[in-house]
């Protein structure tokens, strides 16, 4: 019996990133031999065990054989004699097919170390062709080491597996899953630059995939092409380090674009409401979080709002909170001002530009929350069905107030 260490944990080692777990294949050993050293088995696919004193993983070497399309059409053998170079063979990439032994040596079969230091992401072998999720694999390590490419070869296997339909029989969940992971990581386009170049992108996420080559106003968009400014807002919430909700937002809230009529571009009136139909649309497709869904439709909807708030009178910026709900839930509608932060310098020469709408908005709803309603309704008691009314005017009154003493402070 050997164990060797495998898979991302040796892949990062070589790359001089931090490790926090290690994978481990065993090679010559059956699941009793493993029970009988004190491994605790956990595998409900293929026999993988908790070591007694570190808790980390090791798995039997195995193969595999497809039985179906997707993911899941897989029959697994694991058995003493399934040598380690079989186990390696089965995975995705050669930076993943690599293996280290207990005396130190490095077995990579596959040629895993060159391409780690071409930066090159390759296909071990053609079976890649037999687990579509392995492009969203490909496509979040893309996003995650920003400097390698993806080999020819590699992207020609993943087009003829879009071809195939095999990205069809992926389920939402593993979808999503895949997708939110890579959203956060340090640069998602990249992500969906690997599933347009193959072809995915249009499978799993048509809606996003149809904004490339619409454009949009120049003198608002110097990027013009509405796909690239997309990438560039959610590029810039992952440099701030913004959460997922804001990432899918920022990623979603321009759907609507991709449905004006060409005979109306570069201009996208009414996109906004389109925009949420389609937000709609893919997350019920995907089953994204509720989280994720709710500050997405938000942003789609409001974003131009937010985008001319120094405009705004006081009534409309209390009717703005109000249908954001911002009252009971005030940090979600912070969420979506970032979103809308992003949108603004996710612009060609727009990065370090300011963006006051942020700060006038949440300086107004801190003066609209001040209000006491309860105050209010004890003043109306004899009149109960003036007090939402009543309560709206004050927060309209405690707004303005806010924004008159704004504008004359000096800066």
């Amino acid at each position: 019996m050997k164990a060797y260490v495998v898979g991302g944990a040796l892949r990062d080692e070589l790359l001089g990133l931090p490790v926090q777990d290690h994978d481990y294949v065993v090679v010559g050993a059956t699941p009793e031999d493993m029970i009988a050293r004190g491994f605790t088995p956990v595998g409900k696919d293929f026999p993988v065990f908790l070591h007694p004193v570190t808790h980390e993983e090791y798995a039997l070497a195995r193969t595999e054989r497809k039985t179906a399309p997707g993911y899941r059409g897989f029959i697994f053998h694991a058995a003493p004699d399934v040598t380690l170079e079989q186990d390696l063979v089965r995975r995705d990439l050669t930076i993943n097919a690599m293996a280290r032994a207990e005396d130190g040596s490095l077995i990579d079969p596959f040629g895993g170390r060159r391409d780690l230091e071409n930066r090159v992401f390759r296909h071990v072998s053609p079976a890649f062709a037999e687990d579509p999720v392995r492009i969203l694999r490909l496509a979040r390590f893309a996003a995650r080491f920003t400097d390698f490419q993806v080999a020819p070869e590699t992207n020609a296997l993943m087009q003829e597996m879009v071809r195939a339909g095999e990205v069809d029989a992926l389920v939402p969940e593993r979808v999503w899953q895949e997708l939110a992971r890579g959203l956060m990581e340090q640069k998602p386009s990249r992500m969906f630059e690997v599933l347009r170049n193959c072809g995915a992108l249009a499978r799993i996420l048509p809606e996003l995939d149809a904004l490339w080559g619409v454009p949009q106003p120049e003198q608002h968009h110097p990027e013009i092409d509405t796909g690239v400014h997309v990438m560039m807002v959610v590029d810039y919430a992952a440099q701030q380090g913004y959460s997922l909700p804001v990432r899918f937002a920022a990623l979603t809230h321009d759907l609507g674009k991709g449905t004006t009529p060409s005979s109306d571009w570069p201009h996208h009136y009414g996109h906004e409401g389109r925009s949420v139909a389609l937000v709609n649309q893919v997350c019920a497709r995907l089953k994204v979080p509720n989280d994720c869904r709710d500050l997405a439709r938000m942003a789609a909807r409001e974003h131009g709002n937010v985008g001319r708030a120094m405009e705004l009178r006081p009534n409309t910026i209390v009717k703005l909170f109000e249908r954001c709900d911002a009252f009971r839930k005030p940090e979600r509608f912070v969420e979506m001002l970032r979103v809308s932060e992003c949108d603004h310098r996710g612009r060609t020469g727009f990065a370090e530009k300011a963006f006051p709408q942020s700060g006038h908005l949440e300086q107004a709803l801190q003066a609209a929350r001040a209000v006491n309603a309860g105050d209010v309704a004890k003043r109306l008691a004899d009149a109960p069905q003036r007090i939402p009314e009543a309560v709206h005017a004050a927060r309209v009154a405690a707004v303005s107030q806010a924004i008159s003493r704004s504008s004359s402070s000096p800066e």
